[in-house]
């Protein structure tokens, strides 16, 4: 066995020269590990992918644009099938596991993946782990036919079952070498090959265009803001509270989501009743403009505060003394610094070690509801809408079959993404 390392960045000469974010390979700690030939190369249904075959010195440019004097750039492994293939198909035990909350798509994702092992790569070995990471070791699998996940991309949620915490690498390990799937860890040096498909509605996560179930999120999010804002404008001084997902996102980012929110702030053409939309950075930001109808985006990157000069009273009362409504969008994890301080549970966390976030949608609307009650003398209508799970609910149809191909690669301890109009991967550990 070899001595497995994580491979890093590395320099790639030439009058192009470039940095490679690397990815593991098996053969980093299983030497001479034999190849053969792609299945889809004598698969009638699939025979025209020899023409699509990656390369394994393909890579993907970021940034896109640059200038004559900008830094030397970086590239990133393309994902897709490629012509050898380090596992057999008939040897093959496949294994999928959904892990840590819902978000759309999921089933579509499960769908994928087993009918793509089945009619691509003709593995019919393919379970299920039921209930997250702990279902390795503590709940029984599942077998995953095409003919089982025929009709689930229809549905919402996740027909595995899911949880967060329970990530006991070891026990996972030694359910995987008892089960006999050939997805393992390096330590061990098993012929194994781990795959991560990212998982989350906020599209936080530096580089990819977006994650999947984005587009389907951003949609049901706008029925919210939508119903947020008929409710508001059908009322004198209607207020509007609608609550999505966001926690703190990616830091250098902060300048451009923060233009956009002072921007919605200032722009008097967003039409308006007060209604708090808890949404994350992109997500967030992309249901706001496109709903047209938000007056106001909160969002963790740029802090808030409540009275004074240039509060949000003061911009609310603006906002209703010159359209009578308002609408505004807040992420879930805005304002948790105002929370903490009438609150002495700001260091709770859950199963995943995420940190529990308080209800500030709730929260700032009662906020509102005292102040322009108490210290204004206005009457306020305020509707609050917290649409979160059902949109987690929600079910999505846009999933590649790349995730699949990656592994028959020998890649290992990746997670694959779309970014720049082309699927990558990127090292995850």
């Amino acid at each position: 066995m070899g001595n497995p390392t994580n491979p890093g960045p590395k320099i790639v000469t030439g009058e192009a020269g470039y940095v490679l974010e690397d990815v593991p390979h098996l053969s980093d700690y299983i030497p001479e590990l034999p190849t053969y030939p792609n299945p889809l190369q004598d698969n009638p249904s699939y025979s025209v992918v020899k023409q699509y075959f990656v390369n394994v010195d393909d890579s993907v440019a970021q940034p896109i644009v640059v200038q004559k004097n900008s830094p030397r750039g970086t590239h990133f492994q393309r994902a897709g099938p490629h012509q050898k293939v380090y596992f057999e198909s008939e040897e093959v035990y496949a294994c999928i596991v959904t892990c840590g909350g819902l978000c759309p798509g999921l089933n579509t994702v499960i769908r994928e993946i087993v009918c793509g092992l089945y009619h691509m790569y003709g593995v019919h070995k393919v379970l299920g782990v039921e209930g997250g990471y702990r279902g390795f070791y503590a709940r029984n699998t599942v077998t995953l036919t095409p003919k089982i996940v025929n009709d689930i991309h229809k549905r919402g949620g996740t027909i595995l079952g899911t949880s967060r915490g329970g990530h006991d690498t070891s026990k996972i390990v030694d359910s995987i070498q008892d089960r006999g799937i050939n997805q393992e860890i390096r330590r061990r040096g098993l012929k194994v090959a781990v795959a991560g498909i990212p998982k989350t509605i906020d599209n936080d996560i530096p580089v990819i265009d977006k994650s999947f179930g984005f587009d389907t999120a951003v949609e049901e999010a706008q029925r919210a803001i939508n119903a947020a804002h008929v409710e508001a404008e059908s009322i004198e001084n209607g207020i509007g509270v609608v609550k999505l997902m966001g926690r703190h996102s990616v830091s250098c980012l902060n300048k451009e989501i923060t233009y956009v929110v002072c921007h919605l702030l200032q722009v008097k053409r967003f039409s308006g009743c007060c209604v708090f939309v808890r949404l994350n950075l992109y997500y967030q930001i992309s249901a706001t403009l496109a709903s047209r109808d938000v007056d106001c985006c909160l969002i963790p990157e740029s802090p808030f505060y409540l009275e004074g000069a240039d509060g949000l009273f003061e911009f609310i009362d603006k906002r209703l003394k010159e359209n009578g409504h308002m609408v505004i969008v807040i992420a879930e994890g805005a304002g948790q610094e105002l929370l903490s301080e009438s609150t002495s549970n700001m260091n709770q966390q859950d199963a995943s070690g995420n940190k529990l976030l308080m209800d500030v949608g709730l929260w700032l609307s009662q906020n509102i509801k005292e102040h322009f009650t108490k210290c204004r003398k206005i009457s306020i209508n305020l509707k609050y809408i917290d649409p979160t799970y059902m949109i987690r609910a929600s079910s999505c149809s846009d999933m590649s079959t790349h995730p699949l191909h990656m592994p028959f690669r020998c890649k290992a301890g990746y997670t694959l993404h779309m970014a720049f109009n082309a699927d990558i991967f990127i090292h995850s550990m």
